[in-house]
Parts: C-alpha cells; sequence; structure tokens
C-alpha cells in the first residue's frame, strides 16, 4: 500500500508526497497538463519543442543542470499526447535545490531568441533521426492521420513536419509558457527520504508565490465512431516489408482500458505469447510480431505490427494477423493463460512502485486520471478481469471496420506506389 498526503497550495498546485525512508533520496515530479493534444493542426510538435526550451534557463537560474549536478542531482523530461512529465532526483540533504529549480522555471523562462534557435535545431535533428533517417520511423507519420481524421492524436507528439517547428517565434513560446505553465495546471509529486511537512514547506516557500493562471477550458474534437476498413500502402527502401494494425479502444478510464492492455500481452508480452508462439516459433511466418496500447487519455489505438518472412505477401501477412486476433473473439482464453499475465502484471506493477522515482511519476499521473490513490488498486481491477470479459471485448475491437491497415512494402519486393 502506497500512503499518499496531498496539499493544495493557494494558487491551484497539487502537492502529492510518499515518504519512502527506504532511500536517502527524493524525486520530485512535475507533471503539467499539457502535450501535443492541445496544440494547433497548423502547428505541431511545440509542446516537445517547449519541454527542450524548459532547460535553456530560467529567470534566475542559466543553466538548470549545473546547480542540480553540482548537488548530486539528476534530471529529465518527457512529452506525450497528453501532458509533459519533468522530474529530479537529488540527495535528501540538497533536496531545496531541486524546489528552487523547479519553482523559478515555473515562474518563468529566460525567454531568449537564441535559445530558441538551439532547441529548434535539436528537435529538428531529432525529427529527422527519428522519423525520416531511421527505417520505418516514418510509420506513425503515415498511420496516425489515417486513423484519426479530426482529433489531435492524428499527429505524432514530435509533430507533423519540420516546418511547424521551424516556423515557431518567440511570442509564440511565451504565449504557450504562460497558457499552459501554471501551477494551477500541474501536479507536483515529491517522494523519498522527505517528510510531509517538509515537503509543504518548501513548496509553498518556492512555489507560493507564483500567481494563479488563467487556463483555458480544453475542447477537443472528437473522433467519429469508424465505419469503414481503411487502407495505406507505400513503398520504403528497408530490408522487411511489414503490416500494421491500428483498431480504435476506449479512454484510459474506461473500465475496458484494463482488458485491452490484458489482449495485448496475450499476444505480444514475451516468447510464450500468442503471436511470437504460433507465428515464429510454431508456424515460422513471421520474423517479428508484436502488440501493444496506446494508452492515451483520450481514446487511444490498439496496434498489431508483424514482418513476414519473404516468399509471403504482405496481404497474406495481413489475414493471418486478423485470424490470430479473431480467434481471441471466438472463443475465452484459458484460465490459465490468463492468469499468467495478470500475475506478469502484478509483479511488474509492484517492483516498478518499489524505485522511489517512479512512485513519484505514477501517483502524479493517477492524480491527473482522478485520484493518486487509485494507484493501490489497480491490480485488483485486472484480477477482476475473465476470459469472458476478454472475449466480448476482441469481438467488439478486432473487426474490420475498426481499423486501419498499412501496407509497409519493402523496395526490393513490394509494387511501386
Amino acid at each position: 500500500m502506497i500512503e499518499i498526503n496531498r496539499h493544495i497550495l493557494s494558487n491551484g498546485l497539487k502537492l502529492l508526497h510518499h515518504y519512502d525512508p527506504t532511500t536517502r533520496m527524493v524525486a520530485l515530479n512535475l507533471l503539467y497538463d499539457v502535450g501535443s493534444k492541445d496544440e494547433r493542426p497548423t502547428h505541431t510538435g511545440f509542446a516537445h519543442l517547449f519541454e527542450h526550451l524548459m532547460f535553456g534557463g530560467s529567470l534566475n537560474v542559466p543553466d538548470f543542470d549545473i546547480p542540480l549536478q553540482e548537488a548530486g542531482g539528476e534530471n529529465n523530461a518527457w512529452t506525450s499526447n497528453d501532458i509533459t512529465n519533468y522530474y529530479s532526483v537529488v540527495p535528501s540533504q540538497n533536496v531545496e535545490i531541486a524546489f528552487w529549480l523547479e519553482s523559478d522555471r515555473m515562474y518563468s523562462l529566460d525567454f531568449s531568441e537564441k535559445s530558441l534557435a538551439v532547441q529548434k535545431q535539436v528537435v529538428i535533428e531529432e525529427f529527422k533521426q527519428r522519423h525520416l533517417n531511421q527505417p520505418y520511423g516514418d510509420i506513425p507519420l503515415l498511420i496516425r492521420p489515417e486513423a484519426y481524421r479530426v482529433h489531435p492524436y492524428r499527429w505524432p507528439t514530435i509533430g507533423k513536419e519540420i516546418a511547424h517547428i521551424e516556423k515557431t517565434t518567440l511570442d509564440e513560446v511565451k504565449d504557450f509558457f504562460f497558457t499552459h505553465y501554471a501551477p494551477n495546471n500541474a501536479i507536483l509529486s515529491v517522494s523519498g527520504n522527505i517528510s510531509f511537512d517538509e515537503a509543504r514547506r518548501l513548496s509553498e516557500k518556492w512555489f507560493g508565490p507564483i500567481e494563479y493562471r488563467t487556463v483555458p477550458k480544453r475542447e477537443l474534437p472528437q473522433e467519429p465512431v469508424q465505419t469503414e476498413s481503411r487502407r495505406i500502402e507505400v513503398e520504403r527502401p528497408v530490408p522487411l516489408g511489414c503490416v500494421v494494425k491500428a483498431f480504435h479502444i476506449s479512454c484510459r478510464t474506461d473500465e475496458r482500458y484494463h482488458r485491452y492492455d490484458l489482449l495485448s500481452d496475450l499476444l505480444a508480452n514475451g516468447r510464450s505469447a500468442r503471436l511470437y508462439r504460433h507465428l515464429i516459433m510454431e508456424r515460422k511466418l513471421f520474423t517479428d510480431v508484436n502488440a501493444y496500447i496506446t494508452g492515451d487519455i483520450e481514446p487511444g489505438l490498439f496496434f498489431v505490427k508483424g514482418s513476414p518472412v519473404p516468399g509471403i505477401s504482405l496481404e497474406e501477412a495481413d489475414r493471418i494477423l486478423m485470424d490470430e486476433l479473431q480467434q481471441l473473439a471466438k472463443e475465452p482464453v484459458e484460465t490459465y493463460e490468463l492468469a499468467k499475465v495478470v500475475n506478469k502484471f502484478e509483479s511488474n506493477d509492484l517492483f516498478s512502485n518499489l524505485n522511489y522515482l517512479n512512485k513519484a511519476t505514477n501517483i502524479a499521473y493517477y492524480e491527473l486520471l482522478n485520484r493518486a490513490e487509485d494507484i493501490n488498486e489497480e491490480v485488483g481491477k485486472y484480477l477482476k478481469i475473465t476470459p469472458e470479459m476478454l472475449c466480448r471485448t476482441a469481438a467488439e475491437t478486432f473487426v474490420d471496420h475498426n481499423c486501419t491497415t498499412l501496407l509497409y512494402h519493402s523496395e526490393h519486393n513490394g509494387p511501386k506506389k
């Protein structure tokens, strides 16, 4: 049981605290409720660019990393469709330095054309490396806008195209910061060797003076229900072709989410999972298979991906993958097979939450979803799932009219497109 203390500052900042006496370290996790879904369709990649800018210097600290490293600490950050997350880890005796640094860059950045130019170039190079110069890297750029027609999940976190990043101005950066990087749009989670009283005192001291800011109400366009099969074919200079299938699933807070998670584990979590066992080990039809869910807060996607062995066309590979998926819809899985994946989840969840940094990150995210205390009930939700529930969910999900399929041909054997 993870015990959580909470305190809300007058400016709206939520403080969550968990005391962990097994470490001499403290983790500060600062979750901002802003991600790529909050961008304009003509100006994507902004939230991820802004994550980089947050390390370019705040109003009173020209270099965020140096004082933290001198205090024996480290930090990092990441952006998703839904959130932007920052964390710092420091020895407990130097924890106030982390509070000072995080509060200073929440208060204001050191906005400059030089910093913007540097970080734009960093993000542009990352875009090229991940999506343009890497085999299969453009798959998200191809399949997302086909699976989503109106919802902002239709572009990846890094953005639609480099031009969107290049045209960002300093005024836009300032507007984005003061719109979204507000204490009342953030959750501060503190875990480690620090008392609740001390965490509350330092939060009030450093974050308390930051003014409440008006954050506009989020009004996202809702994706219409998909009613027909969608299909894309491309040819690329890759060694093997692959099939990528994307099925629409529920949002993260829907009760069906945990069923989708278990279905993906049944299919592809380890060498004993169905896709690996059936298609690679037994039938030797594929060289690689995978299945996973995006886990987005808004309605997400269930991805299935496979590369067939030479001699099997992508059309045939697509049919084979669909047969495997529909098998889950035809008959309930055996009790032992379900128990295996639930036990694996329970084990992973337990070991993940032994780490003080993971706890700080996780309780902030659960607070955003609903309440931090839900972290203690997650395993129980999986234990309640029955084979019949999985069968019903698979039957509703793995149907052609709910699917977008990408046939990613190798230029050595694929059709010209």
